[in-house]
């Protein structure tokens, strides 16, 4: 239970991550670089945020052999 847990936390990080380069993707495009820039910042955060979640789940919920 706590692995499916643990992977839907990383999902919904991943898309706070969607979100927040989108957000940028609109800032650059309308010609509001302060925007488009700290919202990719925002979005680099949350994607590093996202992948150690899957990461550190997958490694602390494996069976190890014995």
């Amino acid at each position: 239970m706590s692995r499916i847990f643990g992977f839907l936390v990383g999902l919904v990080w991943l898309g706070f991550a969607g979100y927040a380069f989108t957000r940028s993707s609109e800032g650059w495009s309308g010609g509001n670089s302060d925007l488009g820039f700290w919202w990719g910042v925002i979005g680099a955060f949350l994607t590093l945020a996202a992948g150690a979640a899957v990461v550190g789940t997958w490694l602390h919920t494996r069976r190890r052999a014995s």
